[in-house]
């Protein structure tokens, strides 16, 4: 799963106000209404006068640090699951249940890639811990119930973030894959199978 997205704004979208080191900054991906997927960042104080056009897939806050002198911004262009899993874990994120959700299920596929390793429970027996293989950093992760609802929720989330599949053709006779699935060829959410 891979995006291309604008890096941080320097700048607040709604009032233009620089972001200074240290000031909340928060951060919307929205599927527009043109089916782009747009990251805006705005004070957190302003996001109460903040309505962007389309869905809003996922939000969250955190404390603004300047870039470093000769830090390359178009790393940030490219959005993963592993970058988004560690923008969303990242302790000075602030948790919403959108975002939560979508770290719990990031957590899981990215274990399942073996990107991320368990190390099992925090010492609260709240939150999963997860080290990444690569960087050996410890992820906290809430826990969650895996329950059939929960994963419709993160479908509609991931569907609105990389887009539903095209419908397949039926070319009549036997049922196509998505039928004997028990979807129609005309259900174009997308199931935990498409998007692994």
């Amino acid at each position: 799963m891979e995006l291309h997205l604008q890096p941080l704004a320097p700048a607040c979208v709604v009032s233009g106000e620089p972001f200074v080191e240290g000031a909340r900054v928060a951060c919307f991906l929205v599927r527009t209404t043109t089916t782009e997927v747009v990251r805006y960042d705005l004070l957190d104080a302003q996001s109460g006068n903040f309505s962007p056009e389309g869905f809003v897939v996922c939000r969250w806050v955190h404390v603004f640090k300047p870039r470093k002198l000769g830090e390359n911004a178009d790393r940030e262009l490219k959005l993963t699951a592993e970058n988004l899993f560690g923008t969303l874990a990242d302790p000075l994120t602030e948790p919403t249940p959108e975002s939560t959700r979508l770290l719990q299920f990031l957590a899981l596929m990215l274990e399942r890639k073996r990107i991320l390793r368990p190390k099992g429970r925090s010492a609260d027996r709240e939150r999963n811990v997860y080290e990444h293989t690569k960087t050996k950093l410890l992820y906290e992760v809430p826990l969650g119930e895996l329950t059939p609802e929960f994963f419709v929720a993160v479908q509609e989330q991931l569907s609105v973030l990389v887009g539903s599949p095209k419908p397949k053709s039926d070319s009549g006779g036997e049922a196509g894959p998505r039928q004997a699935a028990g979807r129609t060829a005309d259900q174009t959410t997308p199931t935990t199978a498409d998007i692994f």
